[in-house]
C-alpha cells in the first residue's frame, strides 16, 4: 500500500441519496457511476443491497457497467444484509463490503439495546462472514467520534484478527471539533499501526466536514469517504472536489501525499449530479458553486485582470470549468458537435451522438446562442430517466388567464398511438399536470417544483425539476428541458410518470 496515497471512497450512491429529494434511478446511478470512474475515485458505495430489491439492483447493475473503480455495498453486521452486498457486487471486477455497528453508549443503550461484548461479538462475526465473499472488508464503527477511544481500540483489535482491511470512524452526527478529530484519530492510528488503512466519514451538521477531514488526513488516515457536491443526509457530507482540490493546491502543506482524481472531471461531476438530482450546489459553494469563480468587486475584478493570482487560487479550467463558453449555433455541423461534448466529456456511442445532435438542431434553431451548459444539460436530459419511455409529448397547447382557470390541451404518444385529452388548473402548470393524469388514468400529486434558467439570454433554457408521488408511492423526481418552459414542465411531468411505470414493472 502507497502510504502518501489518500483513498477516495464515494458515497454519493449511497449517502448522497439519503439527503431529503435526491433519489435517483438505476439508469441515472448508472450513469454517476461511470462518471464516478472518470473523476479517478478509487472506491464508489454503490447502495445498500439490503435496502430493497432497486437498491440491490442498482448496485447489482453498476457492478457489471465498470471496470476500474471498485464497487461496496454499505450492510448492517447481519449475515442477510452480508450476504445481498456480496450477492449484488459479484459481478464487480474489484468488490468490497463495508459492514458496520455502533459503538458508541448512546446508540449501543437506546438502538442496539446491547451490552459492549455483544457488539463486539456481532462486529467479529459479520466481518468473518464477509471475508467468505470478498478479501477486501471495511467495518465501520457507527457513531465512533462520540464512542470510547479504549472500547474502539477493543472492537478494532478483533475485527482486524478476523480480517478487517479498512477500519472506519465515521463523525455519524458531525459533532467533533478539529482538534478533537484530530486527537482521535492520531490515538487509533497509532493503535492500528498500519494492520488495516484507517477511514474518516465526517457529516456537516457543524459545518465542519472538510476541516475534520484534513485533520483526520493530518493524524494519519489513509481514506476519506465523501460526495459530490457535499450531498448527504441532513447538512451533508464532505465534498469530494473541496478534499482533492484542498491536497492539490496546498501541496505545499500536504506534500507528499496525494490522490488520483482526475481534476477536469470535477466540475462535470458536479454538474451530473445537480441535474440528476435537482439540488444545484449554493452559488457560494467553494470549488463547483457559479459564484466560485466570480468577481464582482471593482478591485477584486482589477486585481484578476493584472494578475490572476492576486485573488485567484485555483484556476476554473482546473476542475474542467472553461468560462469562455459560447461556441455552437444552427450552422454548426456534426464533427463540430461532437468534438464540443468530447471536450465537455461526453463519449456517446454513434446511435447516442445522432439523437443528441438531433436534439441540438432543434434547440440551435430556437436560440441564437447554444453555451456550455446549454450541451450538459441536453445531453444529461437525453440519457437520464427511464429507458422505456411509456409516454412521450405529442403535442402542448396551455393557454393562461389572470382572471379564472388556465386552459391546456396534451397529445401523448403512448405505443406508436396518440392520446389527447384537456383540463382546467390553477394556472397552465396545474392544467397541463391534470391533462396528463387525464390521459395515463394515473393520478400523480405534485411534492416539488423547481424551475432555473440554464444559461444566459431571454431565450435561455428552462430546467424543470418535478418531485411527484403517484398513486401514493414515495416522491419520484423527473426533468424536462426546453425554451417554452411549459413544455419543460410537461416533459418533467411525464418523465416522472415514465419512471413511475418503469419501476412498477
Amino acid at each position: 500500500m502507497d502510504k502518501n496515497k489518500i483513498i477516495i471512497f464515494d458515497t454519493t450512491l449511497r449517502d448522497g441519496e439519503q439527503s431529503p429529494g435526491a433519489s435517483m434511478n438505476t439508469e441515472e446511478k448508472i450513469r454517476l457511476a461511470l462518471q464516478l470512474e472518470k473523476l479517478g475515485v478509487d472506491v464508489i458505495e454503490a447502495g445498500f443491497a439490503a435496502a430493497s430489491p432497486g437498491d440491490f439492483d442498482a448496485i447489482n447493475q453498476i457492478a457489471k457497467a465498470t471496470s476500474k473503480i471498485r464497487v461496496c455495498s454499505l450492510s448492517r453486521a447481519l449475515e442477510n444484509d452480508i450476504k445481498a452486498a456480496a450477492q449484488a457486487i459479484a459481478p464487480a471486477k474489484f468488490q468490497r463490503i463495508h459492514t458496520f455497528i455502533a459503538t458508541s453508549p448512546i446508540h449501543m443503550e437506546f438502538k442496539l439495546k446491547m451490552k459492549p461484548d455483544e457488539v463486539i461479538k456481532r462486529a467479529v462475526a459479520a466481518v468473518q462472514y464477509a471475508k467468505t465473499f470478498t478479501d477486501d472488508v471495511e467495518f465501520s464503527c457507527e457513531d465512533a467520534c462520540r464512542s470510547d477511544v479504549g472500547f474502539m481500540k477493543e472492537i478494532c483489535e478483533a475485527v482486524i484478527g478476523v480480517g478487517a482491511t479498512t477500519i472506519n470512524l465515521p463523525d455519524t452526527v458531525g459533532y467533533r471539533l478539529p482538534n478533537e478529530i484530530y486527537a482521535i484519530f492520531k490515538q487509533m492510528v497509532e493503535f492500528i499501526d498500519g494492520r488495516a488503512i484507517v477511514s474518516a466519514h465526517n457529516h456537516n451538521d457543524l459545518g465542519l466536514a472538510t476541516a475534520n477531514t484534513l485533520a483526520c488526513i493530518e493524524a494519519g488516515a489513509r481514506q476519506v469517504e465523501c460526495t459530490i457536491n457535499g450531498l448527504g443526509e441532513r447538512a451533508g457530507n464532505t465534498a469530494l472536489e473541496e478534499i482533492a482540490m484542498v491536497v492539490k493546491t496546498r501541496n505545499d502543506h500536504f506534500s507528499p501525499l496525494y490522490t488520483d482524481i482526475n481534476f477536469k472531471e470535477i466540475y462535470p461531476s458536479s454538474r451530473l449530479v445537480a441535474s440528476i438530482t435537482g439540488i444545484e450546489p449554493q452559488p457560494n459553494k467553494a470549488i463547483v458553486g457559479k459564484n466560485a469563480f466570480a468577481h464582482e468587486s471593482g478591485i477584486h475584478q482589477d486585481g484578476v485582470l493584472k494578475h490572476r493570482e492576486t485573488y485567484e487560487i485555483m484556476k476554473a479550467d482546473d476542475i474542467g470549468l472553461d468560462k469562455n463558453s459560447l461556441v455552437l449555433g444552427k450552422h454548426s455541423g456534426r464533427h463540430a458537435f461532437k468534438d464540443k461534448l468530447i471536450s465537455l466529456g461526453y463519449e456517446l456511442d454513434e446511435a447516442q451522438l445522432q439523437v443528441a445532435f438531433e436534439k441540438f438542431k432543434i434547440l440551435a434553431d430556437s436560440k441564437k446562442d447554444v453555451y456550455d451548459e446549454d450541451l450538459r444539460e441536453l445531453v444529461n436530459d437525453e440519457f437520464m430517466g427511464a429507458k422505456t419511455k411509456a409516454y412521450e409529448i405529442a403535442l402542448l397547447s396551455s393557454n393562461g388567464c389572470n382572471k379564472g382557470h388556465a386552459s391546456a390541451a396534451v397529445t401523448l404518444n403512448h405505443d406508436e398511438i396518440l392520446l389527447s385529452d384537456s383540463a382546467l388548473g390553477n394556472g397552465g402548470v396545474d392544467a397541463i399536470f391534470k391533462a396528463i393524469d387525464r390521459i395515463s388514468k394515473v393520478s400523480g400529486e405534485l411534492k416539488d417544483y423547481q424551475v432555473k434558467a440554464v444559461s444566459k439570454g431571454k431565450d435561455a433554457l428552462a430546467k424543470v425539476t418535478v418531485k411527484v408521488e403517484f398513486e401514493g408511492t414515495g416522491a419520484i423526481m423527473g426533468h424536462g428541458l426546453d425554451v417554452d418552459t411549459m413544455l419543460a414542465s410537461a416533459k418533467a411531468y411525464v418523465g416522472a410518470l415514465n419512471t413511475y411505470l418503469a419501476s412498477k414493472k
